[in-house]
């Protein structure tokens, strides 16, 4: 079947072959859609999917779009809210347009309604960071930052580094989290200093690390990445970042990230597929993460995942359940994750050698821990606490 394809320029601009600028889609960064008008149906072109230039233009076959729910519905005249909610998503991307402000005399107010408010912390989250990379987007357009590309740090095997420490040390391997702060628990560490903290964990045994880059809600910011990057640590590093534009991919590479968190909540099925495309372009690593069964069928059934984090937090209550992993692991998705050779992560509420002997007989073979290590004196040493056992070199 003949492939759709669709030049990005740059992530954040599409070009469909049927010709014609339009608005930016509100769920899928990179596509646009005409909200007054239907589209006008994409031509179908013969591509092979790994025909990609080295420039920041991507193609994608007919795996990837032609035979989509998405294009299918969007082309069908419904809805990107009603596209997002078919996928189980109930994050929306940003504010639905609100009623007018309401003149009291002089004076202005914008009645607050469930258009305008967002409904939980995560919705809260996800609409300040649109606001904020819009920002940086203009600041630092994408031709900035493919030129710093060029002289980024070579990417290290992310993926590699968790089944080596799998294999060495029979338990799964660790993503050790470098977070000063988080909005459910506030700050974690007064002391600070994430090159240190990295190097500690590098040293009793992570196999890679996760640094948190959001400044409003985490305290992090992407100059720790690149401060931890520039230190020497070998570690390879996930970006922790609430991603939902490709723009913030190239972002991340070129402040040293070896790989990138995707949130199946936040982003539809399109977005995923694309982001991991780009991933794959730039030999970076897309850890994927589920919450619900749902969510977990949602990925299982994209092709080319290869990691699949398991919060047991719910990312709108704050609540936290490690049953949550055995409960999505049961046997049908274990034979799929194990047809696939997807690696799985445990993620949140594990802080006793038990926690992690629980999770790993579901079927975990790496965790990312973060709170549990970092409120300790002794980051690095809690690492031997937290498995109970020395699990470095």
């Amino acid at each position: 079947m003949a492939g759709i394809s669709m030049g990005y320029s740059a992530p954040g601009f599409l070009n469909l072959k049927s010709g014609g600028a339009c608005p930016q889609s509100s769920f899928f960064p990179g596509v646009f859609v005409n909200r007054m008008r239907m589209p006008a149906a994409l031509r179908c072109m013969r591509m092979d999917e790994d025909d990609i230039s080295s420039s920041p233009l991507l193609t994608f076959s007919s795996d990837y779009l032609a035979n989509s729910i998405e294009v299918r519905e969007w082309e069908s005249g419904k809805s990107l809210d009603t596209i997002a909610a078919n996928q189980g998503i109930k994050i929306r991307r940003h504010p639905p347009t609100g009623p007018p402000s309401h003149a009291v005399g002089p004076f202005e107010f914008r009645l607050e309604n469930e258009g305008n408010t967002p409904r939980n912390i995560l919705e809260k989250i996800i609409w300040d960071k649109d606001a904020e990379v819009f920002q940086l987007k203009e600041r630092k357009p994408l031709a900035m930052i493919s030129k710093t590309l060029e002289n980024a740090p070579a990417v290290k095997d992310f993926i590699g580094a968790l089944k080596a420490s799998y294999e060495r040390t029979d338990m799964p391997a660790l993503i050790a989290e470098v977070k000063k702060a988080s909005p459910s628990r506030g700050v974690l560490r007064e002391n600070f200093n994430p090159v240190e903290i990295a190097i500690a964990y590098e040293k009793n045994g992570a196999a890679c690390l996760s640094v948190l880059t959001d400044e409003k809600y985490f305290q992090g910011s992407f100059e720790n990445l690149e401060a931890i990057k520039n230190s020497g640590v070998k570690c390879p590093l996930l970006c922790k970042e609430f991603i939902i534009d490709a723009w913030q991919i190239y972002y991340a590479r070129s402040k040293g990230a070896d790989a990138v968190l995707l949130i199946a909540g936040v982003l539809p099925d399109l977005d995923i597929k694309y982001m991991t495309k780009i991933c794959r372009k730039l030999g970076m690593a897309a850890l994927v993460e589920v919450h619900n069964e749902r969510e977990m069928d949602r990925v299982l059934a994209i092709d080319g995942i290869k990691l699949i984090g398991i919060n047991n937090r719910n990312l709108e209550t704050f609540e936290v359940d490690i049953s949550n992993t055995k409960m999505l692991l049961n046997e049908e998705r274990m034979q799929i994750i194990s047809q696939k050779g997807i690696i799985v992560v445990g993620e949140s509420g594990l802080f006793t050698p038990e926690d992690i002997s629980y999770v790993q007989d579901a079927g975990v073979k790496a965790v990312l821990v973060g709170e549990s290590l970092i409120k300790l004196e002794d980051p690095g040493k809690g690492i031997a606490k937290l498995f109970g056992k020395d699990i470095s070199i």
